[in-house]
């Protein structure tokens, strides 16, 4: 059977995860299925086990999409007429 490479670091358990996340252990192991988190099955019986460092990378992950969807809302809805050469400057500086 060959030798399957564990990821580096500390691995913890999906309920864990899951705990920190504040999401279900089903979610977790979705996630690890989607490839969002790395994850291996250890031990007989096989048991999920998450790589720790892929939380806090997955997390970062999360945080970067929220901050560019609340700009890119920000931009949306600003108003722009300098540019544009039409209306009026609301609040000149």
């Amino acid at each position: 059977m060959p030798e399957i490479p564990l990821p580096a670091g500390r691995l913890v358990a999906p309920a864990q995860v899951a705990e920190a996340l504040g999401v279900s252990v089903d979610e977790v192991i979705a996630l690890v299925l989607e490839g969002a988190l790395r994850g291996v099955r250890v031990g007989s019986p096989p048991q999920w086990r998450v790589a720790e460092d892929s939380v806090s990378a997955y997390l970062d992950d999360q945080t970067e999409q929220v901050r560019r969807m609340a700009l890119w809302r920000q931009s949306n809805a600003a108003s722009f007429p300098e540019l544009w050469s039409t209306g009026i400057v609301e609040n000149p500086d």
